[in-house]
């Protein structure tokens, strides 16, 4: 089954590919490789989820972000590539926290990302992966992920 096709079962509309909020672009292709971003959970043209992990949120409305920034980083890979089709296998997924002081629970917040991930792309879904906590991210968005994924020719 295609991975377009997949999310359209799961029911999954991916957003516009997003537009950079600085001076960079959202992915690159080089070779057989793209290189996302970090993409925050911006919906609609909006910060869907702001402020920190263990203060202002819940690790489930952590969880919840790490989706919306994954949809965002596919969708600039579908930009540079034409499709999700082309997609052998997601290598590498970073994920950024932003975490009260004392927050631990940063591997649960980015398993939003890592799940998703596994329910579009099934084995070739699963990658290495870092959960990193940090003091602040940009526009105070709760979660940054970035992604490498392997492509065809």
């Amino acid at each position: 089954m295609s991975f377009e096709t997949k999310l359209q079962e799961l029911g999954i509309v991916l957003p516009a590919a997003p537009k950079p909020v600085a001076a960079y672009v959202p992915a690159v292709r080089s070779g057989d490789f793209v290189y996302t971003s970090g993409q925050i959970a911006m919906q609609d043209g909006k910060l869907a989820h702001k402020g920190k992990l263990g203060q202002d949120l819940t690790v489930e409305e952590g969880y919840q972000a790490a989706r919306v920034c994954t949809l965002n980083a596919l969708s600039a890979i579908r930009a540079v590539v034409g499709s999700l089709d082309k997609i052998e296998q997601i290598v590498k997924v970073v994920g950024f926290v932003n975490s009260a002081a004392g927050f631990t629970d940063q591997p649960k917040v980015i398993n939003g990302a890592s799940d998703l991930l596994r329910e579009i792309f099934g084995v070739a879904g699963e990658h290495a992966r870092s959960a990193v906590g940090v003091s602040e991210l940009p526009l105070d968005t709760a979660v940054e992920v970035e992604m490498i994924v392997k492509v065809t020719k």
